[in-house]
């Protein structure tokens, strides 16, 4: 291919082509372990082969229109996100991993997955259907209202200020264009539309195919799809009508438009007279088949479908959550279906090799990953169906636990982002959630009046506490030896105490005249100190065992709506509702400091507000509090988009973070639009919309009666629960987030120069003021870096040798301390595994070290003479003296082993 300012083939072509293809074939394996799907307004990429998921920063303006669904993660993948071309004679380039989201008010996004950076950014102020990359890399198509418009994909060699340059615009549906295709070589585009007809449309000029029109369809076309070498057509309708139209050309019979028609004209005709002389580009029907007669009887509508262009392979998803796979080879028999959800599947999408299927429903935030040859479940996750309101860390940090609206317990695993477990027993919201200080249990309350355990081993609710009348639980709390239970009334006002070992009540603790909001045990060993508040204004502290009266009682300036020990269990932090933050003593009682952080949480002006953002905010309070593991730091979080993180010596706002950024949500701004406000003084905000969605249709059909006074809403946006997890390196806001650490470049490189039996002498001569800062580097570098016997060693010689002091000092480095043995721990868990699936090929292998040695032995001469051959014994076995680090050593000259 020559350059497209005719300039000669590069002379490092060849070469240039190599490496392109070989980082192609890198991408493709990346690209085939998993999906990327979008959570509300992130994407989040799901390794199916590595197991963890990532879920980019980059913010959608406004919710997407499925909230599960998954943009790309086939191999037409990578039709729009790798392609290279030549120009300039700089021969084959690599365009870069990119993907391009759709967002429900029209606004696109280039967006580079190496870098988790947006390039650009294009708003269409309308929404976008479908949009596709062609497979030259070269053009993508955008499906907006009636129209599909093509551009110019941007490229790392064009120097353009523009990154969107129109190319193409093709008109002629009478309704919205829903979807669209490319053909295998860029040439022809096909979209369908809801008006029941596909176009198929030539986007390099031909002289026999303009524009060709295909009906037959009852209802609105839901998927339109190419053939993978030839121009023939697959058609989805929304009724489950599944249509195959062959083409009457193949790639030779297009006849590309090289001159002016025109002109041709001019110069006496002949031109129009050979191009009507030309058989037009037709489509006939080969055969038809309808997803419906699969259903047992069933009509339902097709919401979703994928095509494997390969392997002829459809996938169609239906409103009943049911979905069938069809051979297309084969007259479109059926091979597989299955029923997933009672709601309706929104997305569907086919790995590389045919053999996932990947699908999503977003109704209930559920993604699923199904093998249909094996029929197991690859990837099987679900979300909170309602909001979430509360989540806590384990002890040892490699474990989330959250509760919702729908009153679900689920277990996430921080190292994969996937939840392994759901408890379901309650039946009403998750009012709070606990960990034992062991880890192996988890205690909730809820507002069905009932308090639980569930057991983290056997996975199972080991434990129910109840209280003698039936009252809603606000909050629980355990205390550090994990024997004692305490919970929080709603309406009665009272504390309930409970041994967990025996399941039995052992006080009620009286003295609130409000509702209990919080409730928190000290964490110190041994300790059975508890703070509570209420909505009565008071602070109260306990002595659980020893005098269940009242130590203190503490009037607050407001009611009180979260209350947070230290770790050391020497200062209490309370908020109240006039947006303080107070530091309190629980043993004197006395105050310690004062955190003014109303003006920090940003309260924002919601559509129908009649007054100012200003003004909103004296209404705002903080209604979570979290000390960070040193307790140096307090994350505070409430009835507002931010989150804010205080000194507590200095009293003052390190860093405050936005949740989210979704428009979706009302009081996103601090100014009201004056768009929507009318020359009269109408809010149109105020002004309901009915009956343009979906699901404001009538569930039941002929059904008029019943609650017809739904309204349409938008929820603002609140951090219900937050803490910091246990290592000190992350914390959680109702989804957990990271507050990345920069790693010291010039430690790591002194640590692994140092030669492995020095580490010992290293250590000895280390001042103790180093100790804990060196641990701390070890430990965080444990979880990423692969040398993990390196690293092993420098942590077990700072333990051992610094033990003493390290112990008394373990309070104020407990975070240190979880963070290494989390590291350790998982390290140790994948090594034994690894070693259990190949116990018999490390046994050969020894044994082939130690034969290579006698082999050796055999052939060297004692130090009499003679040779030493080797023996037989009499089970059958080569004797030998020598321990097998020595043999391994022979096995492998030339390497030092690492521990």
């Amino acid at each position: 291919m020559h350059s497209q300012l005719g300039g000669k083939r590069d002379s490092t072509y060849d070469e240039k082509k190599e490496k392109f293809h070989e980082s192609l074939n890198w991408l493709e394996k990346f690209l085939s372990r998993g999906p990327f799907a979008a959570a509300t307004d992130r994407i989040t990429v799901a390794d199916l082969v590595l197991v963890p998921s990532v879920t980019s920063v980059i913010e959608a303006g406004f919710v997407p229109d499925k909230h599960t669904r998954i943009y790309e993660w086939v191999k037409r993948c990578q039709e729009g996100m790798v392609g290279y071309e030549e120009a300039n004679g700089q021969g084959a380039q690599l365009l870069g991993k990119r993907l391009r989201g759709m967002i429900s008010r029209g606004e696109v996004h280039v967006i580079n997955l190496n870098f988790r950076r947006v390039l650009y950014k294009k708003h269409f102020n309308r929404t976008v259907r479908s949009i596709k990359f062609s497979p030259d890399g070269k053009h993508f198509a955008v499906a907006k209202e009636d129209t599909v418009y093509v551009y110019l994909a941007p490229g790392v060699d064009r120097r353009i200020f523009n990154p969107f340059v129109l190319e193409r615009v093709y008109h002629g549906a009478y309704d919205l264009a829903t979807c669209l295709d490319w053909s295998h070589d860029s040439k022809l585009l096909a979209y369908g539309s809801r008006d029941m007809t596909t176009r198929v449309c030539s986007f390099v000029k031909m002289k026999n195919l303009t524009e060709c029109r295909i009906g037959g369809a009852r209802e609105g076309v839901s998927g339109v799809y190419f053939d993978d070498k030839t121009y023939n057509l697959y058609v989805v309708c929304k009724d489950g009508g599944i249509t195959v139209w062959d083409c009457s050309a193949d790639e030779s019979g297009l006849i590309p438009e090289c001159e002016n028609p025109y002109k041709a004209r001019e110069r006496g005709g002949k031109a129009g007279k050979e191009d009507q002389s030309k058989d037009r580009v037709f489509y006939t029907r080969r055969y038809k088949l309808n997803v419906n007669n699969h259903l047992k009887g069933m009509s339902t509508s097709v919401t979703a479908t994928a095509f494997h262009k390969r392997n002829k392979m459809m996938v169609t998803a239906c409103e009943t959550g049911d979905f069938l796979l069809f051979d297309m080879n084969d007259q479109g028999a059926l091979i597989h279906s299955l029923n997933i959800s009672s709601q309706k599947i929104t997305s569907v999408a086919l790995n590389p090799s045919g053999d996932w299927i990947a699908l999503g429903v977003s109704s209930i935030g559920q993604l699923l990953v199904w093998e249909w040859q094996s029929e197991t479940y690859v990837l099987k996750q679900q979300g909170h169906y309602n909001s979430m309101r509360v989540v806590t860390y384990s002890p040892d940090g490699q474990n989330l636990a959250t509760g919702g609206e729908d009153g679900k317990v689920k277990l996430w695993s921080t190292q994969s982002s996937f939840s392994y477990v759901t408890f379901s027993e309650h039946t009403a919201p998750i009012t709070g959630l606990e960990f034992t200080q062991s880890g192996r249990a988890v205690i909730s309350s809820s507002l069905d009046g009932t308090v639980r355990a569930f057991d983290l081993i056997r996975y199972r609710n080991f434990k129910t506490l109840t209280s003698p009348r039936p009252t809603q639980f606000t909050c629980v709390t355990v205390d550090s030896s994990g024997e004692l239970i305490a919970a929080g009334g709603q309406d009665k006002h009272d504390i309930y105490l409970w041994s967990l070992k025996l399941g039995k009540l052992l006080e009620v603790l009286g003295g609130h005249t409000g509702p209990v909001v919080s409730v928190q045990f000290s964490k110190q060993p041994g300790s059975t100190m508890m703070v509570s508040t209420a909505w009565d204004g008071t602070v109260k502290v306990w002595d659980a065992i020893n005098d269940t009266a009242v130590k203190e009682n503490i009037m607050m300036s407001a009611d009180g709506l979260c209350v947070a020990f230290r770790p050391d269990g020497k200062q209490v932090a309370v908020a109240t509702l006039d947006g303080q933050i107070t530091m309190l003593n629980p043993t004197t009682g006395r105050q310690e400091g004062n955190i003014l952080g109303q003006s920090d949480l940003g309260a924002g002006r919601s559509a129908k507000d009649k007054v100012t953002a200003k003004k909103n905010l004296e209404s705002k309070a903080f209604t979570t509090l979290c000390y960070s593991s040193d307790g140096k730091y307090l994350i505070a979080g409430g009835q507002s988009k931010h989150v804010c993180i205080y000194s507590i010596e200095d009293e003052i706002l390190i860093k405050k973070f936005q949740v989210t950024k979704n428009k979706s949500f009302d009081a996103m701004s601090d100014i009201l639009n004056r768009k929507r406000i009318t020359k009269d003084g109408t809010n149109l905000a105020e002004v309901e919309h009915r009956g343009h969605r979906q699901a404001d249709d009538l569930k039941l059909p002929g059904a008029r009666r019943g609650d017809m006074s739904k309204r349409n809403f938008m929820p603002e946006i609140r951090v219900t629960s937050l803490t910091f997890s246990p290592t000190g390196r992350s914390w959680a806001a109702s989804l957990m987030m990271a507050l990345r650490l920069n790693i010291n470049s010039l430690k790591q490189e002194v640590l692994e120069s140092i030669p492995l039996n020095c580490v010992t002498l290293v250590v000895n001569d280390l001042v103790q003021l180093y100790v804990e800062s060196l641990l701390q580097f070890v430990a965080e570098s444990l979880e990423t870096t692969p040398h993990v016997g390196l690293y092993s060693r420098w942590a077990t010689e700072l333990v051992t040798r610094h033990g003493q002091v390290l112990k008394t000092r373990a309070p104020q480095i407990m975070s240190t301390l979880n963070a290494l043995q989390k590291s350790l721990s998982n390290h140790h868990t994948n090594l034994s595994k690894v070693c259990t699936h190949n116990e018999y090929m490390l046994s050969y292998l020894l044994a082939q070290a130690s034969l290579r040695r006698k082999r050796n032995l055999a052939i060297t001469p004692g130090e009499e003479g003679e040779s030493k051959v080797p023996y037989l014994t009499s089970d059958g076995e080569m004797e030998d003296d020598d321990d097998d680090d020595d043999n391994l050593e022979d096995m492998f000259p030339g390497e030092e082993a690492e521990p």
